[in-house]
């Protein structure tokens, strides 16, 4: 067992090398549901940095040092407190905020979110069903993005206000009839941020040919 340790020890110490990277610095997160279509979709695989926010103590919720502070408008994974599943969604509301939503319309201290470019479409459920989808460019606090609304299923489409607590943060999916975000799960703390995602690294079309989608490879998540 020494001499293959021998052998190997160059080849193991990468192996350690390269998980504390993921562990501690960047990582990489493949998108299993369409809770954050149209931004992003099934079948892609996003990069995550793991600097954004917080240095932690690889494989822990233990952070050494703070590095920034998470804003609105960021894509970010985190670990629900839920069942601890890995989740990835938009950032809508930190810590002092109040938030609130009506008939869909994202409302945050008082400031109704602006609509516009209405585009309709269909969507196929997880269940393979194909239903009638809406996607709409949405302005608020600074922050510009594409939603999607399924107007066939059954969602909570009204909630709050919620007042988000200290070191909280409040989170929606951009696919807003088809997230388990903060509205079911609650407001997520900080130490379950684990980074945030910034670009598409590859794609491929796993609902239908499982061929890449070359377009989608580096394209920059807004």
């Amino acid at each position: 067992m020494s001499v293959w340790l021998r052998q190997n020890r160059g080849f193991l110490l990468f192996l350690l090398g390269f998980a504390f990277f993921r562990a501690a610095v960047a990582d990489w997160n493949p998108i299993p549901s369409g809770s954050m279509r149209p931004t992003i979709v099934e079948g892609d695989v996003v990069l995550v940095d793991r600097l954004a926010y917080d240095f932690k103590v690889p494989f822990t919720d233990l952070s050494l040092v703070r590095l920034g502070d998470p804003e609105r408008g960021d894509v970010v994974t985190f670990t629900s407190p839920k069942d601890g599943t890995r989740l990835i969604k938009r950032l809508v509301a930190v810590a002092g905020d109040v938030v609130e939503m009506r008939d869909e319309r994202l409302i945050i201290n008082g400031a109704v979110a602006e609509y516009s470019d209405s585009v309709s479409g269909q969507e196929r459920t997880a269940y393979g069903f194909a239903v009638r989808s809406v996607q709409e460019t949405e302005r608020i606090a600074g922050n510009k993005r594409t939603v999607q609304y399924l107007p066939e299923v059954s969602a909570l489409r009204s909630f709050g206000p919620l007042v988000v607590p200290e070191n909280s943060y409040f989170f929606l999916g951009d696919n807003r009839d088809d997230s388990a975000d903060s509205r079911y799960i609650g407001v997520i703390p900080r130490q379950r941020l684990i980074g945030r995602a910034h670009h598409v690294l590859v794609s491929a079309d796993i609902k239908g040919s499982w061929l890449p989608r070359f377009e989608r490879f580096g394209e920059r998540i807004r």
